[in-house]
């Protein structure tokens, strides 16, 4: 642009001397591929006209425009002649990246404009410089360099070359906080889709920098206040400062946490005179007292509309006012029920998805064309979107349609990285040194299936694991899937004995509600009972060999959880049963149950009250064999050995189990400083009670179904490798024969 208003002042300066010019005929020079009336069109100048300065400056401008020339000049000459000399642009004759390992030629080449066969043009070079470092900046590497360079060749063609010094990847070095006073900055951390660079992130883009996803914490960070109570809070700004090397960012969230409220009073008001409000308030999920979750008041928004639209009202709009009282930390909710505007959804148009499947997302919206608009189904859809895990970004806009009463729904999404790769070395009290490796996939060929392998290595236990998931069986809301597993395991310090399993795992599974789900397994496994150690009891001793088990069972599950990761309120519910017997040699039926309950108190302070329960029984007379038995001590049963507690041979202390449990207690979970790193310290009190197996000598066994109680402290923390528990655990109450410890190291998360 400088170039052609230098050109036009000396445009105008060549003609100063003429008010106007008489143009009679116009001549082009220079031109090799450009058609003389290309020219003249884009002039606006006819011949036999009078022709103004500031017409003919115009007309310059238009051509440099074009991007046709390198240069322009115009020129009078004798008989009224205006004279138009130019040098073409040259043609692209080839493109070419190099220097970009980090990012390969198909992605530059869905970037740039300029292609082989283009006109050379230095303002569209220098437009696609800066897309090719906006491509570097997504993938974090601020520092690269892209210097365009050209070969001149023959007949006015030129190579395009792209010289490109990627630089280092800058990678999230550090993340702060500012304001955040009821929450460490260690679990605000945990929320954010942004993480800091950790030599175990090599698989992950997750610590690249990127403002897109800044934003995105932004939202996020939002949500996690809003669940909790923090009604009034904002994060007031997010920046991240390249530092002075350019190799890494450091993150800074300044937050105004606000005052936390309760729930005072919940009232449903409608503007439908034929709406009987009273029914709706079942579909509330929030009570008076409760702290406000903004999660469960979009879900009661949600619930409102759908019972709604179940009685015929198809055009509803509920909206839910706060009404704050912030001295007392109090608010109202008031769901205010009107009717919303006659539209209907004409198309759901998809963006932005390169791998995954149309139909993967289309599924999760609890809207379909044809449908009434709804506000809270479209954000009931993008929760669910969200949910899946398989995008860094969901934006869903509408947008009106030509014709009256209808809106297309545009949902653009960003895809990350949905495959994980972990390995890692530890040792743990039960099973020694250990290895564990592990690869999975959960959005599989982007239809978003689940599989998985995974292997863990141990002096005393091994595992082998191949797992797979459909989530939309049958193009329906079923899940179904099968494990294949193998175990090695030895309990010769407990019993005398090793077993391996091998198995095969069919599963159906169902949601009744986003809380009630429900499922269906065919199990089918060996077990083999080996290496029994010549003193060991003549009851293991009885059992060994191979056995074959052949079983049918269900789970119902009631999940009220904050979070299936980390909970912090809410309980879960489940009842399972088993039948084996359909084939093989091991006939029972089985049942299992589990309670557990989180509740937090000073933000910081969480209760965890468990009651787990088992109860197996064999067919007309038979033994339930060792595998299938219930035992007691180590991680479900702290201060006792595995396996320390319930049924033991008199004579050689192996441990044979038992037919009946009940496991219970409560454990403390509280910071102590240490939150940056992961780890948090907890109390504990477990009580348990283990039955006896059928068909054993009391003359022979030592038994007791009294109950079991211990206590002690320890700390979790959060590694790479997942959950790692290290508990000091004291019996209170005991039987003479039973096995303590007082440290136990566990690896793995539990409920």
């Amino acid at each position: 642009m400088k170039k052609i208003f230098l050109v036009a002042i000396f445009s105008v300066w060549s003609f100063s001397a003429l008010a106007q010019m008489s143009v009679k005929r116009i001549e082009v020079q220079g031109l090799q591929r450009v058609e003389k009336e290309t020219v003249l069109s884009y002039l606006d100048i006819r011949e036999n006209s009078e022709v103004s300065q500031k017409e003919l400056n115009y007309a310059l401008k238009n051509l440099y425009a074009t991007g046709l020339f390198s240069d322009i000049s115009f020129r009078e000459a004798a008989q009224g002649t205006l004279i138009i000399k130019v040098v073409e642009n040259p043609i692209i004759n080839k493109r070419v990246f190099e220097g970009n390992d980090k990012i390969d030629d198909k992605m530059l080449e869905s970037e740039v404009r300029l292609k082989a066969g283009s006109i050379y043009n230095k303002a569209q070079v220098q437009n696609d410089v800066q897309r090719i470092l906006e491509v570097y900046k997504r993938s974090g590497r601020y520092a690269a360099v892209v210097d365009p360079k050209i070969i001149e060749r023959s007949e006015n063609r030129v190579d395009l070359i792209y010289e490109i010094n990627e630089g280092p990847k800058a990678t999230i070095s550090k993340i702060n906080f500012v304001g955040n006073k009821r929450y460490s900055s260690s679990d605000l951390r945990d929320e954010l889709m942004s993480k800091e660079s950790a030599w175990y992130r090599f698989f992950s883009s997750a610590d690249t920098y990127d403002a897109d996803k800044t934003n995105y914490d932004k939202e996020l960070l939002r949500r996690f206040y809003l669940k909790r109570g923090y009604a009034d809070f904002k994060v007031v700004s997010a920046v991240g400062e390249m530092t002075p090397d350019k190799k890494s960012f450091i993150l800074t969230f300044v937050l105004d946490e606000g005052k936390r409220y309760k729930v005072s009073e919940i009232q449903i008001l409608s503007s439908l005179k034929s709406v009987d409000v009273k029914g709706l308030y079942k579909e509330v999920e929030l009570e008076k007292g409760d702290w406000y979750n903004a999660n469960l008041v979009e879900n009661s928004v949600y619930n409102i509309t759908t019972e709604l639209g179940r009685k015929g009202y198809a055009f509803v709009d509920v909206n839910p006012v706060l009404q704050k009282n912030t001295a007392k930390g109090e608010l109202k909710i008031v769901f205010q029920v009107r009717e919303g505007e006659h539209i209907f959804v004409n198309k759901i148009n998809i963006t932005g998805n390169q791998r995954t499947y149309d139909d993967v997302i289309r599924r999760e919206f609890r809207i379909d064309e044809g449908d009434a608009f709804n506000v809270a189904k479209i954000k009931a859809s993008r929760r669910n979107i969200e949910n899946l895990d398989y995008f860094s970004k969901v934006d869903i806009q509408t947008v009106p349609v030509g014709s009256a009463g209808k809106a297309d729904i545009n949902v653009n999404v960003e895809e990350k990285s949905t495959g994980s790769f972990n390995v890692g070395v530890g040792y743990s009290t039960v099973n020694g040194a250990m290895v564990r490796a592990g690869i999975s996939e959960s959005n599989f060929q982007g239809k978003g299936q689940y599989l998985g392998v995974d292997a863990s290595v141990s002096q005393r236990y091994n595992s082998y694991e191949l797992n797979f998931t459909e989530p939309y069986l049958f193009n329906r809301r079923l899940s179904g899937g099968f494990d294949l597993f193998r175990t090695e395991q030895d309990y010769q310090d407990e019993s005398s004995y090793d077993t391996d399993t091998n198995g095969l795992r069919l599963r159906l599974g169902w949601k009744y509600t986003d809380n009630l789900s429900q499922s269906m397994r065919y199990t089918i496994r060996q077990d083999e009972i080996k290496n029994i150690g010549s003193g060991a009891s003549q009851y293991i001793r009885d059992e060994e060999g191979k056995y074959t088990g052949s079983s049918v069972g269900q789970t119902l599950a009631y999940d009220k959880r904050d979070s299936a990761i980390n909970p912090t309120e809410g309980y879960y519910l489940s009842f399972g049963n088993d039948i084996s017997g359909l084939g093989g040699n091991e006939k029972f039926y089985k049942f299992d149950s589990k309670a557990y309950h989180y509740y937090t108190f000073w933000d910081k302070y969480t209760i965890k009250s468990f009651l787990n329960a088992g109860y197996i029984e064999p067919f007309s007379g038979e033994n339930v064999r060792l595998a299938n038995r219930y035992y007691l001590g180590g991680y479900n049963m702290r201060g006792f050995q595995t396996a320390g507690i319930g049924a033991r041979d008199k004579y050689t202390e192996d441990a044979l189990g038992g037919n009946w449990m009940l496991y219970t207690g409560s454990e403390l979970v509280f910071p102590i400083g240490l939150d940056e790193v992961g780890i948090k310290a907890k109390t504990f009190v477990d009580v348990g009670m283990l039955g006896k197996p059928s068909n054993m000598s009391e003359q022979l066994v030592d038994y007791s179904s009294n109950p079991r109680v211990s206590t002690g402290f320890g700390f979790q923390w959060m590694s790479p490798m997942g959950q790692i528990d290290i508990d000091f655990g004291f019996a209170l109450k005991k039987e003479k024969y039973d096995k303590t410890e007082v440290f136990r190291l566990n690896f793995g998360t539990r409920l």
